[in-house]
């Protein structure tokens, strides 16, 4: 298959940018890595009359750490983050997880911020947002606002962001020194889609679990956190039988997509093996040099 026809226009600077999208509407798509974009328009599943190409705007591929907060710019590759961006558990998180997405040539092209836009619920940038409690800037001709990511998955490939709204920006949280954290995703095959993944980050004191975030991701229609499940970890003692208990919670909190490959009692089974999983992990993480 070939993508339909389309009209290609390359924006000089980010006003020209969102200018396009105001006039164009539902029509135009910003392209930017493209690595989600283009394949559905090569089968025909997007059909978008223009395509809005960010890359020669200079300035767009910026990591800035300030007041707490990684800003990370719409130019930003996945492969960015190949190394840790920033000393301590977040830049340790990252560059563990970056691994787990698709394969390295896509790694690449792909962006950051294309990745939250394009709100796929297998996607591992979505769920480090949603569980790290990340907001993101939206822009248009209209201003900038700025939207929690809480606020901006509303269901498979679909935000709450308008026709007129360009990603501009994503916003992580920096974690404190102390954080312990924990990834887990099972696929059938390296690169593949999760079908199911979970995120931990917690601190430990006086063998206590404080101030616990569980995100999940690849189950539901779009990665979020499970207070259910935080609630069962928050002030107890790390354990094998309280990460056993927290994943029976995970389980039970979930509401699974099921499918021709996953029907709902096998995508359960998951929530439990990752959700566990990643508990350990936290636990046997490396706390010296910021991952697992």
């Amino acid at each position: 298959m070939k993508p339909a026809p389309f009209t290609y226009h390359a924006p000089h600077d980010l006003t020209e940018a969102v200018g396009l999208l105001a006039s164009l509407g539902d029509d135009g798509r910003i392209l930017a890595g493209g690595q989600s974009l283009v394949p559905t328009m090569a089968f025909r599943l997007a059909l978008p009359e223009h395509l809005i190409d960010i890359n020669g705007i200079a300035g767009l591929d910026y990591l800035d750490v300030s007041d707490g907060v990684l800003r990370i710019g719409p130019l930003v590759r996945h492969a960015a983050f190949h190394r840790p961006v920033l000393a301590g558990p977040l830049g340790g998180l990252l560059s563990f997880v970056v691994r787990h997405i698709a394969h390295y040539p896509i790694r690449t092209r792909g962006t950051f911020c294309g990745s939250l836009a394009h709100a796929d619920p297998a996607a591992e940038w979505g769920l480090v947002a949603a569980t790290l409690d990340a907001s993101v800037t939206a822009r248009s001709e209209r201003g900038e606002r700025v939207v929690p990511v809480a606020q901006l998955f509303e269901w498979i490939m679909t935000t709450t962001l308008a026709d007129d709204e360009m990603l501009v920006e994503a916003r992580l949280p920096v974690l404190a020194p102390a954080t312990r954290w924990g990834f887990y995703e099972f696929n059938r095959r390296a690169g593949d889609y999760a079908m199911a993944m979970a995120l931990v980050a917690f601190e430990v004191t006086e063998n206590r679990i404080v101030a616990p975030r569980l995100g999940m991701g690849g189950v539901e229609g779009f990665p979020r956190r499970l207070a259910e499940v935080e609630a069962v970890l928050s002030g107890r003692a790390p354990n094998p039988v309280l990460f056993r208990e927290a994943a029976e919670a995970a389980a039970a909190a979930v509401d699974p997509l099921e499918d021709a490959q996953i029907d709902l009692t096998y995508r359960r089974d998951l929530v439990r093996a990752v959700t566990e999983r990643a508990l350990q992990r936290a636990m046997t993480m490396d706390r010296s040099a910021g991952h697992e």
